[in-house]
């Protein structure tokens, strides 16, 4: 429904109706009293999501492009997932028990708050709290979070049910225009509003509506409606906040446990309950943010080469370009193993990949890498891949004050998704995004639908560190000790970008000049050697090492992969069988 047939209809529909104070106050979720009419010149409307307050949004570094915008997604879940579950909005910060004495310090956009209290303090203004939240699950919390922050709204209103006159709203700016239509019709004696937005779509559609309310208005032969009113909306720059991960993997987790429940018992159409799986990217030797900072000034580009050409990466030394089987993970120690190593020499191929070679320290360490030669990838140009890297045979040494020592972890890049449980799936096979359509044509579809996992450049590859145990089945793969090994990753699959999540980019007209990020893409991980149950995938996998956040520019060559401990998984069946209780052995109930 556009803004212009909203407005035309809710006038035509509204236009014997009478307006009053009494009337409007219906739709707040206040009990205090509004100012007679003759009093307000001015309106002001605030939204809260990422306009007033800093609201957390899904972690595109924790979680797969799927996942991210399913998790958004009213329908994947029964409870309505992130934006309809309030333990989400209570878990902001450090929960709502810290973070209310201290008012949600930090999680707040200042410069609106200054707004707010200006506006406050303008005596023929009103001032309005406007949120699509759904007022059932989110009045009493927003009072709370509002109030603490010692902010004195006129009206703070919630999407209800239904509304004062039992209207029923077919999307949140549907329902936003009609208590926007309430307010300039009851206040009619205001000059201007003003709507303070985040969200481009909505700037667009209060822009068309005032537009098309003010022509009705000029158009109009009823000499008691009010004259056109002046219409301002701002937009404002949303800010990009998120959870702790292991706070956000436990709130979804408990939101999936609530879902499957539901499930359980009956009272949903959908047939397959939900569970959290891991998808592990590669493992190596995972190199700190303060060590990558060292190696990449090791990198010399070619005069006139522009750094937005080039992506920067020194973030690790392969292992494997899969999940680590066991074996080869006792051979290399462990995950959260240290590994110490030193720079021996530096080299680049036709100006489209740099590397240093390196050596373990000490000399005679047992390591494993899936390179003949122990290499970190430093840096590659648009359309390079990290596996010419074995195309380099001429390596430079260097001096010795760049001879850079550097210890690292044994880690994986991981992220988490969302995928209808399967029953007898095995814990290594769940590290895989399923793409076989028959078998899942016995399920429902859930939140990640079973499109192939694909990836393009810009692989949002996560740190799992220490943590998380590692007990993987496959086969074992005939790699050596130490730096002899003849392993070749091969070439790499067809890379395509992943589709965006969440809402769209977000424009700016307020302090932070930043706008939502896209969310990334992932690789699957199809290939695992010498383990006949892969081997139709052939053995041609090739790693991505790009450790930037999804959906980041090309040029955007900050090092800010996420460098955390995962928690460790649960006890199996938890979000299976066991409803809301979860599994687990110590760790979060992750499922399998």
């Amino acid at each position: 429904m556009t803004g212009n047939t909203t407005a035309a209809n809710v006038m035509a529909g509204r236009k014997l109706a009478s307006y009053t104070v009494t009337g409007l106050k219906r739709w707040s979720c206040l009990t205090r009293e509004l100012p007679p009419v003759s009093q307000v010149k001015a309106l002001h409307v605030y939204d809260f999501d990422n306009t007033l307050f800093m609201s957390p949004l899904p972690n595109p570094k924790l979680w797969t492009s799927q996942t991210t915008s399913s998790l958004q997604t009213q329908e994947c879940f029964v409870n309505g997932g992130w934006w309809h579950d309030p333990h989400i909005l209570e878990a902001t910060g450090q929960g709502i028990e810290k973070e209310e004495p201290r008012a949600w310090d930090g999680w707040w956009n200042e410069q609106i708050v200054d707004l707010v209290l200006l506006s406050i303090k303008q005596n023929d203004a009103l001032t309005i709290l406007l949120t699509g939240r759904g007022e059932d699950n989110f009045a009493q919390l927003i009072k709370r979070i509002v109030a603490s922050k010692k902010l004195a709204f006129d009206m703070i209103c919630l999407k209800p049910q239904a509304g004062p006159n039992n209207q029923t709203f077919t999307s949140t700016m549907n329902y936003k225009q009609a208590i926007l239509q309430d307010l300039v019709h009851t206040y009619k004696d205001a000059d201007d509003i003003r709507i303070y937005e985040d969200r481009i779509k909505h700037t667009r559609a209060f822009r068309e509506h005032f537009e098309t309310f003010n022509k009705t208005l000029l158009n109009s032969s009823d000499p008691a409606s009010r004259k056109p009113i002046t219409a301002e909306v701002v937009q404002v720059t949303e800010t990009n906040t998120t959870l702790d991960p292991i706070t956000e993997t436990a709130e979804v987790q408990r939101m999936i446990n609530g879902h499957n429940t539901a499930l359980i018992s009956g009272n949903h159409p959908l047939s397959a309950p939900l569970e959290i799986k891991r998808t592990v990217f590669f493992t190596g030797y995972l190199v700190s943010p303060i060590d990558t900072a060292r190696l990449v000034t090791l990198v010399k580009l070619p005069s006139g080469t522009r750094e937005n050409e080039v992506k920067f990466l020194a973030n690790n030394i392969l292992i494997t370009p899969r999940p680590c089987p066991q074996l080869l993970l006792d051979k290399v120690g462990g995950i959260g193993r240290k590994q110490t190593w030193q720079v021996t020499g530096i080299a680049s191929w036709e100006s489209r990949i740099w590397a240093a070679r390196v050596t373990p320290v000490p000399a005679n360490a047992s390591y494993h890498t899936d390179n003949p030669t122990p290499i970190v990838v430093l840096a590659l140009a648009r359309n390079a891949r990290p596996s010419e890297a074995n195309r380099i045979q001429n390596w430079q040494p260097i001096p010795s004050d760049k001879q850079y020592i550097f210890q690292t972890e044994v880690g994986e890049k991981v992220q988490l998704r969302i995928e209808p449980a399967v029953e007898g799936e095995g814990e290594y096979e769940s590290l895989f995004q399923t793409r076989n359509p028959k078998r899942r044509r016995d399920h429902q579809e859930g939140p990640d639908s079973y499109r192939p996992a694909r990836g393009g450049y810009h692989n949002d590859e996560n740190r799992r560190l220490n943590g998380v145990n590692g007990g993987y089945r496959g086969g074992n793969q005939n790699r050596g000790r130490g730096g002899n090994n003849n392993a070749n990753p091969g070439n790499q699959n067809r890379n395509t970008r992943g589709g965006r999540g969440g809402h769209n980019h977000r424009g700016n007209n307020s302090s932070n000049n930043r706008g939502r990020v896209g969310r990334g893409a992932y690789k699957s991980l199809d290939d695992v050697q010498n383990n006949s149950r892969y081997a139709h995938h052939g053995s041609s996998y090739q790693p991505n090492y790009d450790d930037g956040g999804p959906g980041q520019n090309f040029s955007n060559n900050n090092n800010d992969g996420y460098n955390s401990s995962f928690p460790a998984l649960g006890g199996g069946i938890g979000t299976y069988n066991n409803g809301a209780q979860g599994g687990g052995d110590g760790g979060l109930p992750y499922g399998k």
